[in-house]
C-alpha cells in the first residue's frame, strides 16, 4: 500500500487542477539507475493498466505498476515547502540506503549504483 500525506494529497490536487487533469490519478514507479542504483519516477496518468494497484487517499488516486510495488509497498509520499524549495518526497521502508539527492535508494537485495559526486 502507497498512502500521501493530507499536504501531498492537497497539493496534487491543487496541480491537477489547474493542469485539466482532475480525472487523471498519479502514477508512481521505480526504475533502474540513479546514484544508488534505482529511481523514483512519477507522472499522471489517465488510469490503471492491467495488473496495477490503485490506491486512494483524499479522492486522490495512485496507480503503480507491479514491478515497482514490490519496491514501493508501504510508502508514504509527503509534500515539503521550506526555504530551500518545495517538492514531493517518497518515504520508502523498503530503501536500506538513499543519495542525497532522495530520488534514488537502495534495497536489501542490493540493487545499487555508483555514488553521487
Amino acid at each position: 500500500m502507497i498512502t500521501l500525506t493530507s499536504t501531498a494529497a492537497n497539493m496534487l490536487q491543487k496541480v491537477m487542477t489547474e493542469k485539466g487533469l482532475d480525472d487523471h490519478a498519479l502514477r508512481v514507479f521505480v526504475s533502474g539507475g540513479g546514484c544508488s542504483g534505482l529511481s523514483y519516477g512519477m507522472t499522471f496518468a489517465e488510469g490503471p493498466e492491467l495488473g496495477d494497484q490503485v490506491f486512494e487517499t483524499d479522492n486522490v488516486k495512485v496507480v503503480v505498476d507491479p514491478g515497482s510495488i514490490q519496491y514501493l509497498d508501504g510508502a508514504r509520499i509527503d509534500y515539503i515547502d521550506n526555504l530551500m524549495g518545495g517538492g514531493f518526497r517518497i518515504e520508502n521502508p523498503n530503501a536500506v540506503r538513499s543519495c542525497a539527492c532522495g530520488s534514488s535508494f537502495q534495497t536489501s537485495a542490493g540493487e545499487q549504483g555508483t555514488p553521487c559526486s
